[in-house]
């Protein structure tokens, strides 16, 4: 009985609703503001010209139009997105240039590194120390770092792994680390600090100081670091050092149609796993997918030719005008002052999440990746007296590139709050390497013989294709119809760096 009323219940509402829809006007109940909103005119006209549909559905040349437009934004998505890998992939190849192939075969600047080279934003006043381990090869891998060096292990993705020296475990003591590769599956043995890696090819850095001499620091490395597979720990392979100083060789991913070629390379080589599932949807979309061979067209060859040139110029922009207003808002050295100083790292995040800690900025990745090397969260902790600081001037007092025909000035004021030493370097805007003159070691600064001095302690530093009457040593060389753009050092910061209580000048133009 119950259940006869409950569906004659029912059976009413159902008619009783149809009723009222059946009587009442079609789309009555929805505004012509929506479906305005909701709809597609016949003809919209856009920056990539006017598009034409047929009551909402696409014409053939309309979407053939679309399809142009999305694969360029895609290309120009894929650089900015796979310049971290590109970049790990190039200094990977820099080592192989040299002769550093294998996991015991080291590149050296035993006589520091000089103009000859192509690394982004090197510095001319420490030792470089750079193994590349393959663990698809070798698989675990060995890596008993000397005491007293300062590095990290970055993957293949350019991303952070682990400190060696003082920020790691060996606590600057030195130590054994073993590094793993994605798909290990074997026993972990003790007496090792173990770095588990998500990609078979792994970048090492690590600088050693030369406060005791070259040739002590090298000592210690060659007598000190070795490499080798765990497999052969009981008859590990010689080790060989390999100079870098003085050496042409080059650490940086194209900026034209060979960057896409570059970045399916490095892609084919490594674990699946080194990219999101959405990253590796984005590369896929043009074409770049791991097992299948890149083969892009003559249409897609010209796009991705035409994209690549967009997505650099976007990077540059990102570099030399970053948006501090908005997404690169805390990049600079001396904030609301609009200097032109900057850091390398955004709120010195270098792993690029937000201050929250879970939003990406993509912008201040590519802040990063396109001029510089190294991730370490060591290299943006600023600790009195410990460690290096930087500032970077891409830009003059009126937020004018620097042009190597013209004569510019920075003034250092008194008393450098450095423990160490200071040092200005001066780097090429095309390479973001060390700009190549007479001078092999485009540096000057406190260790720098006969700087001179002004009357209030401070020092004049000029840029330009010849140095002042008296000021020869006070002098970078400029090249006229180039670029270049500076870093400031300070190799154990004090407290005045830190505070912004000192500052330097901006760089202005003298003529």
């Amino acid at each position: 009985m119950k259940q006869t009323f409950l569906i004659v219940c029912l059976s009413t509402v159902i008619v009783l609703v149809l009723g009222h829809f059946m009587c009442s006007p079609v789309g009555a109940q929805v505004s012509k503001e929506v479906l305005d909103s909701i709809s597609t005119p016949n003809q919209v006209k856009t920056s990539i010209g006017t598009l034409e549909f047929l009551d909402g559905a696409p014409y053939p040349e309309t979407a053939e139009r679309v399809y142009d437009y999305l694969d360029t934004m895609r290309g120009v998505d894929a650089f900015l997105k796979g310049m971290p890998g590109a970049s790990l992939q190039a200094l990977i190849h820099g080592n192989h240039d040299v002769g550093a192939v294998e996991c015991h075969q080291v590149m050296i600047t035993d006589k520091l590194m000089d103009s000859a080279s192509l690394f982004l934003t090197a510095n001319t006043s420490t030792m470089y120390v750079i193994p590349t381990l393959n663990l698809k090869r070798d698989g675990a891998t060995v890596v008993e770092a000397p005491m007293g060096m300062l590095g990290a292990f970055n993957d293949a993705w350019f991303r952070y792994m682990q400190d060696i020296g003082p920020a790691g475990p060996d606590k600057g003591k030195g130590g054994k680390y073993l590094v793993l590769p994605p798909d290990y599956e074997g026993d972990i043995p003790k007496g090792y600090f173990v770095v588990k890696s998500k990609t078979y090819n792994v970048w090492v850095f690590m600088r050693a100081s030369i406060a005791k001499g070259l040739d002590a620091a090298a000592k210690n490395v060659k007598e000190n670091l070795r490499i080798y597979p765990l497999s052969k720990k009981d008859n590990p392979p010689e080790m060989e050092f390999i100079s870098g100083s003085g050496v042409a060789f080059n650490t940086i991913h194209p900026n034209n149609y060979l960057f896409y070629e570059h970045l399916n390379e490095w892609i084919q080589q490594e674990h699946i796993d080194m990219l999101d599932p959405e990253t590796r949807g984005l590369f896929a979309s043009i074409g770049i997918e791991k097992g299948k061979p890149f083969q892009p067209d003559e249409r897609m060859k010209k796009i991705l030719t035409d994209a690549v040139a967009i997505a650099n110029a976007a990077a540059r922009s990102i570099v030399w005008y970053p948006r501090v207003d908005g997404t690169l808002k805390g990049i600079e050295v001396y904030p609301d002052t609009n200097s032109a100083w900057q850091m390398a790292w955004v709120d010195k995040n270098v792993f690029f999440n937000g201050k929250d800690g879970k939003t990406m900025n993509s912008d201040a990745r590519v802040m990063f990746h396109y001029p510089y090397t190294a991730v370490t969260p060591a290299m943006a902790v600023s600790k009195a007296g410990v460690g290096s600081d930087y500032g970077i001037a891409f830009v003059d007092s009126n937020k004018m590139p620097f042009d190597g025909s013209k004569t510019y000035k920075l003034n250092i004021p008194a008393n450098p709050p450095a423990k160490d030493f200071w040092a200005l370097t001066m780097y090429d805007n095309q390479t973001r390497s060390m700009l190549q003159t007479s001078q092999a070691f485009p540096t000057v600064g406190s260790q720098t013989e006969g700087l001179k001095q002004n009357e209030d302690g401070s020092y004049d530093i000029y840029f330009a294709p010849k140095p002042p009457k008296g000021f020869e040593n006070n002098w970078l060389e400029t090249v006229p119809g180039k670029g270049w753009f500076v870093g400031l050092r300070l190799y154990g910061p004090l407290e005045p760096w830190i505070e912004k209580t000192w500052r330097p000048s901006e760089i202005e133009l003298v003529k």
